[in-house]
């Protein structure tokens, strides 16, 4: 279901409109009254950003110093709504040198209602390409049909870039040198016991490109993901040798990848965007290689002395490192003075973190490194609370290793010139939420 929004009011925080767009002719000219009165006026615009007055819906969010508000008058999808607003303000950004508040909505009001023709229509949302936009919108001003002056540029062919099948590149890129920069850079969350079983563990991932290619290439790239191998032993009718494969859950493809081929074949083929991207987004629950293993012994003596013993293990292998290694162990609140060794790296208690910093600029794989510490605690008159105990927590950085175990099979490029490409390939995991309790 698509928005269907009947206007468009950019207000600020006083509740003044700076911007106002109708789309449709079904809502009344009071909408901003009452977006004021019963919302702005009654406190409640941290509460919820969805009201109904009347007859009519509201969606607001606040950016900076503004209030962009759609009014609606049917049922429409909420979160298209919010992805439209959210669409519209990175426009308006990359229009305006990425900002955006009242100031520069005053300064490009005429261009912000260029961009609300354009960007809707009849209130229904249409093309949000910053770079297909600046093709034939521009801050320099139109030039007027009775000048003779000749224009510095031809003006590009708005129709083709705005209804063909590749929106998202334009024709004519040349390059001196064709290259393809991939980069796979996952996050790995770990919930560990304090007996050393996993509770919660899974990886976030993203595949970056960087394209600097001539003409309109078509790129196909082939992963070791479980079902494109199974699709692919299909189509050649006998096994594929591959090594490892992995099941990758919720992934998410930038616009330029051709869904029906991806569907039936289980390839990834698309027409990329000229420049940085993100090819992808993906999850994965299943077969994490994790790339470190903590083992904490924590030991009280008494109400004014601890024992803090911490380990850890790299599992990755013994030609890989990991960079910026950062172990943040707790302590009580109470903690006077601590007594520290460890066997690499530098470690510190910080006491307004309450906790012992312990940090390894390069941690080579298949080896293990220790802190000791002795604790002293500030003895309280009053009765003492029981301690309880915050995880450990890391922060580390390993280039070329994947906890999942994704890898790139093949990235082929294809263009009618027939140039020849290089391809770069990087893997990088670093940490998201990795704690382990004690």
């Amino acid at each position: 279901m698509p928005v269907a929004a009947s206007a468009i009011y950019f207000l600020n925080l006083r509740g003044d409109v700076l911007i106002n767009r109708l789309y449709r002719d079904d809502v009344g000219g009071n909408m901003v009254d009452a977006f004021r009165l019963h919302i702005m006026q009654t406190k409640e615009l941290g509460t919820c950003p969805v009201r109904q007055i009347g007859g009519c819906s509201f969606f607001y969010m606040r950016i900076s110093n503004v209030y962009i508000v759609i009014v609606v008058s049917s049922n429409a999808n909420v979160a298209c709504a919010f992805k439209f607003v959210v669409e519209a303000v990175n426009l308006f950004k990359s229009y305006f040198g990425g900002a955006f508040d009242e100031d520069a909505i005053r300064n490009n009001f005429v261009l912000i209602y260029e961009l609300l023709d354009e960007i809707m229509d009849f209130g229904y949302p249409q093309n949000l390409s910053p770079e297909i936009l600046k093709l034939y919108i521009t801050q320099e001003g139109v030039r007027s049909p009775f000048s003779s002056k000749p224009t510095d540029r031809p003006v590009p062919n708005a129709t083709l870039q705005v209804t063909g099948a590749v929106g998202w590149r334009r024709e004519g890129l040349v390059y001196k040198k064709n290259e393809v920069f991939l980069d796979i850079v996952e996050s790995v969350n770990l919930l560990m016991s304090s007996k050393g079983s996993v509770l919660r563990c899974d990886v976030t991932g993203k595949i970056l490109m960087k394209c600097f290619l001539s003409g309109m290439p078509d790129l196909k790239l082939g992963l070791n993901d479980k079902i494109g191998l199974e699709k692919e032993s299909e189509i050649k009718s006998r096994p594929t040798k591959s090594g490892k494969t992995i099941e990758l859950d919720d992934v998410t493809f930038h616009q330029c990848v051709n869904l029906t081929r991806f569907n039936s074949e289980k390839t990834v083929s698309f027409v990329p965007p000229d420049g940085e991207f993100e090819l992808m987004k993906y999850r994965i629950t299943e077969g994490v290689n994790l790339p470190f293993r903590v083992l904490p012994t924590i030991k009280e003596l008494g109400r004014t002395r601890m024992e803090v013993n911490v380990k850890v293990k790299s599992v990755f292998g013994a030609k890989m490192f990991a960079l910026g290694v950062l172990v943040k162990i707790p302590v009580p609140k109470q903690t006077a003075k601590t007594s520290l060794q460890v066997t690499s790296g530098k470690a510190k208690y910080n006491a307004s973190l309450d906790c012992i910093m312990w940090k390894i600029r390069k941690f080579p794989g298949q080896t293990e490194s220790t802190l000791s510490a002795e604790v002293e605690l500030i003895s309280t008159i009053a009765e003492k609370k029981s301690w309880t105990r915050p995880p450990i927590q890391m922060e580390f950085q390993v280039p070329m290793f994947t906890a999942s175990g994704l890898r790139v099979r093949f990235l082929k490029v294809w263009e009618k010139s027939g140039y020849n490409t290089v391809e770069w390939v990087r893997y990088i995991t670093k940490a998201g939420s990795y704690e382990i309790r004690c």
